[in-house]
């Protein structure tokens, strides 16, 4: 499923007092989004291969940044499935196909760091936040104070 999909305000969709043609504005994305469009976005990889589905999105909330994506991989109709937190800066939205790409094999990606829907990691925790952005080969962000 997509964000046009899930997009239970029309906010994707051209407003009848919007331009027309090919630069008509359609709502706020794909520089801004909902956050609730974007769950239960696919994901797949740059060989085409489905990686699984977003099914939350982790905000910062001393930086108001999106932290990570909690990539769902794995199983059959929630069962078995590993989840995994994926640095929000992995992901790079192909507006073409209305999906996230990771770049990430399939094989790696079953052995990445995850978890299960009933032992979710301390993401606060320093250590764990590095392991994770050297897995991606991403940076956290900084912190910063916000006044």
């Amino acid at each position: 499923m997509n964000y046009e999909e899930r997009d239970p305000y029309g906010m994707y969709k051209a407003s009848s007092t919007s331009q027309t043609g090919p630069d008509a504005r359609r709502g706020p994305g794909p520089h801004l989004m909902g956050a609730d469009t974007l769950v239960g976005n696919d994901v797949y990889n740059r060989d085409s291969q489905d990686l699984g589905e977003i099914k939350e999105i982790m905000l910062d909330m001393r930086t108001g940044r999106v932290s990570y994506a909690v990539l769902s991989f794995g199983g059959f109709l929630g069962m078995g499935e590993k989840l995994f937190a994926v640095p929000w800066d992995a992901l790079k939205l192909d507006t073409a196909n209305k999906r996230f790409v990771l770049d990430v094999n399939r094989d790696r990606l079953e052995t990445a760091p995850g978890f299960d829907k009933a032992h979710w990691p301390d993401m606060a925790d320093a250590t764990w936040e590095k392991g994770i952005h050297e897995y991606y080969g991403t940076k956290p962000h900084a912190f910063e104070q916000r006044v």
